[in-house]
């Protein structure tokens, strides 16, 4: 079983120029996919410039010519489904299928309050998401669309022209309650986030069972790990390295032990082989440099070629 990397990199702090060349990096690389974040700021960091994740995504296809690009993931609330639909066909169009959709029902309330947009609890969200879903996924289809529900409703919507392929929709959350019910139904790719991943195999059990209860063969669901991966060239410098992760990414919620990719290329390779053999089969990498092109080139060169 081979795996395909990509790389996590929120876009605080960055000018364009400075994520375009990650970007195209990435790209002559081989690496997957590249994944942004989509806040109206960065979160607990007003003062941080951070470019606009729908539009970040628009302008670094428009300049790549394999690359996949997403977010991890876009917030519901942010825009209504009609319109999305068409900004993710349109998308779709235009870089020759390399969209990935990710889509969540957020994650920050404070961007919500403060830019007088709806919020609500966790159900409602999940409801409004749910219904998104249901609108977003029929748009892709031939025909136009009508969806009438609690929150949404759309009626004869045309969709056209169609993107050549779907978009893939990709889900990210554990939650049993309402995360899960809608990775069964809906997704293509299940990401695991951070927090997520001390807990994955119990996660993998519930959701087996959601996917039961709905009549889907779980394996036609990808799986994806969010993980933060800290590599260093050689033991010299891991202890550097393992510092700086652990400054940026120490807190629990980052699974930084939980993920145990903490070390040189081959104890990498050894763990993210350990991890393929459980089923995870794409990957999200936060890099503990932020994605310098030394360690670019250290995955692409001493990692990708043993998976």
């Amino acid at each position: 079983m081979t795996a395909d990397l990509g790389i996590y990199l929120p876009q605080v702090g960055f000018t364009y120029d400075q994520l375009l060349d990650r970007a195209q990096q990435c790209e002559r690389l081989g690496f997957s996919g590249l994944w942004l974040f989509d806040h109206l700021y960065s979160p607990q960091q007003p003062d941080h410039p951070a470019l606009e994740g729908w539009t970040l995504a628009t302008a670094l296809l428009a300049q790549t010519t394999t690359l996949r690009v997403g977010h991890l993931v876009l917030c519901n609330g942010f825009r209504h489904p009609a319109l999305l639909g068409r900004m993710a066909s349109t998308l779709q169009v235009i870089s020759g299928g390399r969209l990935e959709l990710g889509l969540g029902s957020g994650s920050y309330e404070r961007e919500h309050h403060e830019a007088g947009l709806g919020w609500g609890s966790a159900a409602e969200r999940s409801d409004r998401l749910r219904e998104s879903l249901e609108i977003i996924t029929r748009m892709f289809e031939t025909g136009p669309t009508t969806w009438s529900g609690k929150n949404y409703a759309v009626h004869d919507l045309p969709n056209l022209p169609l993107p050549p392929t779907r978009p893939r929709i990709m889900l990210g959350g554990v939650g049993p309650r309402y995360t899960l019910p809608l990775v069964a139904q809906f997704a293509d790719v299940w990401n695991v986030p951070t927090y997520g991943i001390a807990k994955r195999s119990e996660s993998v059990e519930k959701l087996d069972r959601e996917c039961e209860r709905v009549g889907r063969d779980p394996a036609t669901i990808t799986r994806s790990l969010q993980a933060v991966l800290a590599i260093a060239p050689d033991n010299n410098q891991l202890t550097a390295v393992r510092a700086a992760a652990e400054r940026r990414y120490g807190t629990p919620g980052f699974g930084l032990a939980d993920a145990g990719l903490v070390g040189t290329p081959e104890q990498v390779v050894e763990r993210l082989r350990a991890l393929i053999a459980e089923g995870w089969t794409e990957f999200a990498f936060f890099l503990h440099d932020r994605g310098r092109p030394e360690t670019l080139h250290l995955i692409a060169e001493e990692v990708m070629p043993h998976l």
